[in-house]
């Protein structure tokens, strides 16, 4: 099935919808029966019929299928944010007395949710370094149920090697999650290389325009039917069919801007790389970054994130930078039109800062859909 297919023709009935080139909004809440069998029958099962959009949704279904094709897996579930399709991963495969294994420095929430909520329900959790797959087997335990992965993260882009670790995995009987967010279903196929579910923050690269909130969590048609019929309709994390709309509209221009995205990255990073205020430029395709040969072997291409680390002695000269680009918003979040920069200083008190710290002075780089030479120039106007 090719990409241009999946994007813009697969799941797309637009006879049924009056030849409409885009696929309508179903924004109901619910749907009617004629008879009291037809109702009774879609009770009895809820996934594979309109009853009620907090499960099934037409506009949502059209989703589904093109996410689940991307992915390379059965099926789909898309939900109304990217931790929301984290939690809908790990919470339907674990019980109270189970264990779990995670890289370390997951997403914030991600942590949040193995570090503050799962110890609630006597699930507990083991982070290690995740670019090892010995720390895998030495974290592993008998009553260990799940893997979590994230490759690469957000900040400093470790990897895990995906294919040993899902061999591991298979071999003890234990569920492996990724989160994809980075690379998106285009430049990392994850369930190829045996990973059993893998979700992404559709808010990202999916959306594209800084406009909607979404997750999408995909696997086998056994795997995600069991988290419908059970925790997905009970917290009701649902997306509703105008978002779902907005990513369908999304979808079709994911391919192109990704592609300009990645370029324009590699154009910035060239033109700022040596520079003497740069200390390091971290970036899964740069040649100095330690995993580059297992980014290049289960990566097809990065995306527009990448990390700055300044050489600086006081966290003002990290504010001053930042606050003096002119073409980067600062802000949370990344794959939208817009290009961004986080500072990691932001989220610890001005007194604590320690420039000895390599990770108190990283700046997070998001680089959107602009013209790189714009952009270039900003940031150098901006060191200098």
């Amino acid at each position: 099935m090719d990409l241009s297919y999946i994007l813009n023709i697969l799941g797309e009935d637009r006879e049924g919808y009056f030849n409409a080139v885009a696929p309508p909004i179903m924004q109901t809440s619910n749907f009617a029966f004629d008879t009291i069998e037809d109702l009774r029958k879609a009770l009895q099962d809820e996934a594979s019929t309109h009853l009620y959009t907090r499960g099934v949704n037409p506009t949502i279904e059209i989703l589904r299928k093109k996410i689940a094709a991307l992915d390379g897996a059965e099926d789909a579930l898309i939900f109304s944010s990217g931790v929301a399709a984290v939690f809908m991963a790990v919470m339907p495969n674990v019980n109270a007395g189970d264990h779990i294994v995670s890289v370390a420095k997951p997403y914030s929430w991600t942590t949040k949710l193995f570090n503050n909520l799962l110890p609630r329900f006597n699930v507990n959790t083991t982070m290690i370094d995740g670019t090892r797959i010995e720390n895998f087997e030495n974290a592993i335990r008998p009553n260990t149920k799940l893997i979590f992965l994230e490759s690469p993260n957000t900040m400093t882009y470790e990897l895990q090697d995906l294919r040993a670790v899902a061999k591991l995995a298979k071999s003890r009987g234990i569920i492996t999650v990724i989160d994809n967010s980075y690379c998106s279903p285009l430049y990392q196929k994850p369930i190829e290389m045996g990973i059993d579910l893998s979700m992404q923050t559709a808010t990202k690269y999916t959306g594209g325009h800084s406009d909607t909130v979404a997750g999408t969590l995909s696997g086998s048609r056994e795997m995600i039917d069991k988290i419908f019929r059970s925790d997905f309709l009970n917290v009701g994390a649902i997306i509703s069919p105008f978002n779902a709309w907005l990513l369908l509209r999304s979808l079709r221009t994911l391919d192109i801007r990704l592609k300009k995205i990645f370029q324009t990255t590699k154009e910035v990073i060239n033109a700022i790389d040596g520079h003497p205020k740069i200390e390091k430029i971290i970036f899964p395709f740069h040649p100095s970054f330690p995993q580059y040969e297992l980014a290049k072997k289960q990566m097809q291409d990065a995306g527009g994130l990448f990390t700055l680390i300044l050489k600086a002695d006081k966290i003002e000269e990290i504010e001053h930078f930042c606050e003096k680009l002119n073409r980067f918003l600062v802000a949370v979040s990344w794959g939208g039109h817009e290009s961004l920069v986080f500072p990691s200083c932001a989220g610890i008190k001005k007194e604590d800062f320690d420039p000895k710290m390599e990770n108190h002075r990283m700046i997070r780089v998001y680089i959107g859909l602009e013209d790189s030479n714009v952009l270039i120039e900003d940031i150098l106007q901006a060191l200098n």
